[in-house]
């Protein structure tokens, strides 16, 4: 018998698939905008606004994939659409902006250290994209990229939040600036966090000190903790590496022995 109710009822679920669909796509779409953002801020010398842009990119990047996964919406355009928005966001935003603020007076020595952390941003996003289905999902080869634009925008804010200026700390820019290129297309191993249950139950002591740290250290002074925070995470895979050595070495000696 016919319903005519019927074809009202499959173009609302159409479309709710539809905007489900688009859902993840939207916050891509929104961390897009912070990265070409900081790029217009800094270009009219709003360094602040650059950086804060970043991080605001960096929190939308990491909610596009698992609003995806909640929604069972991942697509192979969505995959290839945040990539293309992660190297605007996260390699030519920060490239330009640390560039702009303390780069630019140094000739060629500045944009090559730009350069460089962009094409490895770039080579960096590649090598994710090809062994995304083989690779260990405890650990990032090599730094992220997010993590890498962090630690940029982390020092531009930091210093800026310091009354310093660019030019005064410029072979300090440039020093992390190629730190974090080099260390994104290395094969040091960064934990990921992606094995983390957040349905599992943890101890009270876990709980209270996320409480401290998002509710009470990062409201207290934002520019410094988060500087502080992906230093320590950039220094960690090379910490992680020297440990596994250290440990391969001993485990070689004892076969010998």
């Amino acid at each position: 018998m016919y319903d005519p109710n019927q074809p009202r009822m499959m173009f609302k679920s159409n479309l709710r698939r539809r905007g489900i669909y688009l859902l993840p796509n939207l916050f891509t779409t929104a961390a897009l905008f912070a990265g070409f953002y900081a790029i217009v801020q800094a270009m009219n010398g709003r360094f602040e606004y650059s950086a804060v842009a970043i991080f605001i990119a960096m929190v939308l990047d990491g909610l596009d994939g698992r609003v995806a996964r909640l929604t069972h919406t991942q697509s192979e355009f969505g995959a290839e659409y945040d990539s293309l928005s992660d190297m605007i966001s996260f390699g030519a935003a920060p490239a330009l902006v640390i560039y702009e603020w303390a780069l630019k007076g140094m000739g060629k020595w500045g944009w090559i250290a730009a350069f460089i952390y962009c094409a490895c941003a770039a080579l960096r996003l590649a090598r994710f994209n090809t062994k995304a289905g083989a690779a260990d999902k405890r650990f990032f080869q090599g730094l992220p990229s997010p993590a890498a634009a962090a630690l940029i925008a982390g020092l531009v804010w930091v210093m800026l939040d310091f009354k310093i200026e660019g030019p005064d700390i410029r072979w300090l820019a440039w020093s992390i600036t190629v730190f974090a290129g080099f260390t994104m297309v290395s094969n040091l191993p960064f934990y990921s966090g992606k094995e983390i249950n957040l349905r599992k139950s943890v101890p009270f002591i876990s709980v209270l000190m996320l409480a401290l740290f998002f509710f009470v250290l990062i409201p207290s002074q934002p520019p410094v903790v988060l500087f502080c925070l992906f230093v320590l995470y950039a220094l960690s895979g090379y910490v992680m590496w020297l440990w596994r050595w250290l440990k391969k070495k001993k485990n070689s000696i004892r076969k010998k022995t």
